[in-house]
């Protein structure tokens, strides 16, 4: 028997050329991640930092100072291609994974999501069907953020 495919993949359209566009995406994440909404804290998150470079992790800080980890970077290599596990609020032995690329494309760039892994979660097609869902809003706030839009096709 073959599991489906549950990879998610996301793509937008933004202006800033893929330097920027990676930096956006990394350095600045916590100008547009919606952390009140999609984080482990909630409305106690203050801010998401993605540490840089290959070990470097993905963590949010809640109010009171204390922190959760949601992932580990697997792969750096700005301004083309960041891949991290995924797991806030999940056990690191059930991390997805997420690669986020970014090419020029015209004085733009295109940057596209995938999101894959779920086989790792027992709730995997459950998860994948969430996360869905909430990518387009997130990713849509990045693309936003980046004076772009997603792509629905």
């Amino acid at each position: 028997m073959t599991t489906p495919n549950l990879d998610l993949h996301k793509r937008a359209k933004i202006s800033p050329p893929p330097t920027e566009a990676f930096e956006l995406f990394t350095k600045h994440m916590a100008a547009w991640w919606p952390l009140a909404t999609f984080s482990v804290g909630m409305e106690q998150a203050t801010s998401v930092e993605v540490e840089p470079g290959v070990g470097g992790r993905i963590v949010e800080t809640m109010a009171d100072g204390s922190t959760s980890v949601w992932g580990t970077v697997e792969l750096w290599k700005p301004p083309d291609r960041i891949r991290f596990t995924w797991h806030p609020g999940t056990p690191a032995e059930e991390a997805t994974r997420v690669e986020v690329t970014f090419r020029q494309a015209g004085s733009g760039t295109i940057v596209e999501l995938i999101h894959s892994g779920w086989e790792n979660r027992p709730d995997g097609a459950a998860a994948s069907a969430q996360y869905d869902s909430g990518w387009d809003l997130v990713f849509g706030r990045y693309a936003e953020a980046g004076l772009g839009q997603l792509d629905e096709g």
